[in-house]
């Protein structure tokens, strides 16, 4: 015979949190004779379900004899009250941290000023507690200071960014090259492109040494503002100092030049990809992709979305609409068929719209048989009913049939 198998009994946490949740019972633990430990502390606090109790809670454990400050507790505290908007209430808590001469960590610090940054949206007071850090006897780490600049640069505050920035020193922070990076992204959104070229120079005296997004930030820059040519002789200076051009590199330089009309040098510079061992990435098909549309090399871009879905990527709905609608306008009717099939199998829906420009294409071209394809092709994807597609269709087809008759 099988022996039964005995119930587990269920942790005492379990068990405690399954016979009582009420917030009394919670907060009437911290008036207990019995030793409370650290964590016994956290699970009281844990429970608590009402945030507009915790810092009166608080203040009663603080009475306790057995009280003793760990970061695990503020940092619970913290995180609950920030949650619910109650920064005032943090603020208290800060207070009291300060008054028992309490040492946080960086990484509590790194996630408070990332509240104050974010959730608070109040930039001015995770300046202020950057710069309050040695006050608790903790330095901010390098990884700190530079979310404040990349706060500051995200919020557009490029004046303030500065006065962080100088004040590196003083808070004993090492620059690195990411820092320098958040610098130069700011100058150039800010439109100060000789500052952020200085800053480029500057970074070898900082012992820091410029990377491949150094680079791309400024090269961006450039051809946003129509110095393409200059964003290539940047590139190349960047390939002597062997920093090796990445896919986001080429995908800014490609939109460069697309944006100045100069397709095939766009082109060009796509095929020279994976020869120097850098491989497209969607980004880098749909710019092109955009540049060959725009410039009416409908027949290159039909090609280019073949290649797309090779390597399995997706066009997406507005560029097969314009390549249908450029190919149209050529009269490549058998390459408009195509795409359009190609469309339907990716899973999109041709529109209304799409439609007086296909039949009359098919028309002007003869083409009866394309026109019932197409119609065949559209009959389940279609947004609306087949018989109202093959309305579309009937006056083409009985021109069609007129005409041959003849």
């Amino acid at each position: 015979m099988s022996r039964a198998v005995a119930p587990r009994s269920l942790p005492p946490f379990l068990r405690l949190r399954s016979a009582v949740c009420d917030d009394g019972y919670w907060i009437g633990r911290l008036d207990h004779k019995d030793w409370l430990s650290p964590n016994e502390l956290l699970k009281i606090f844990a429970n608590i379900r009402d945030p507009s109790l915790i810092t009166s809670s608080f203040k009663r454990a603080c009475d306790r004899r057995d009280y003793k400050p760990n970061e695990a507790l503020y940092s619970m505290m913290i995180d609950r009250l920030a949650s619910c908007r109650r920064f005032s209430d943090v603020e208290e808590l800060l207070a009291r941290a300060r008054a028992e001469r309490f040492r946080f960590s960086d990484e509590f610090f790194y996630r408070l000023i990332k509240m104050y940054g974010n959730v608070a949206n109040h930039p001015e007071k995770a300046i202020e507690t950057l710069f309050a850090m040695p006050g608790y006897n903790c330095w901010p780490s390098t990884k700190t200071f530079n979310y404040v600049l990349h706060m500051l640069v995200c919020k557009r505050q490029y004046e303030v960014v500065h006065e962080v920035y100088l004040s590196a020193s003083r808070l004993g922070v090492t620059l690195d090259t990411c820092c320098f990076n958040i610098l130069v992204k700011g100058l150039c959104q800010f439109g100060k492109f000789g500052d952020a070229i200085s800053l480029l120079y500057e970074m070898p005296k900082q012992g820091c040494v410029p990377n491949v997004t150094t680079y791309s930030t400024l090269m961006n820059f450039l051809c946003q503002h129509g110095q393409v040519d200059k964003a290539f002789e940047l590139c190349e200076r960047m390939q002597k100092e062997d920093i090796v051009a990445d896919a986001v590199v080429y995908n800014i330089l490609i939109a460069g030049l697309c944006r100045e009309q100069r397709v095939t040098e766009a082109f060009n510079l796509f095929k020279s990809m994976v020869p120097k061992g850098c491989y497209p990435n969607s980004g880098t098909y749909q710019v092109l992709l955009d540049g060959l549309l725009s410039s009416g090399k409908f027949v290159e871009a039909k090609g280019l979305v073949s290649m797309m879905r090779a390597e399995r990527m997706r066009p997406g709905f507005s560029s097969f609409k314009l390549l249908i609608d450029g190919l149209c306008s050529v009269n490549c009717l058998d390459d408009a068929h195509l795409v359009l099939k190609q469309m339907v199998e990716q899973g999109f829906v041709p529109r209304t719209p799409q439609i007086p420009g296909l039949m009359q294409t098919a028309e002007k071209l003869g083409h009866v048989s394309m026109l019932m394809n197409w119609c065949s092709v559209c009959k389940c994807q279609q947004e609306q009913p087949r018989d109202l597609c093959l309305l579309e269709a009937a006056p083409h087809i009985i021109a069609l049939t007129n005409r041959s008759a003849r």
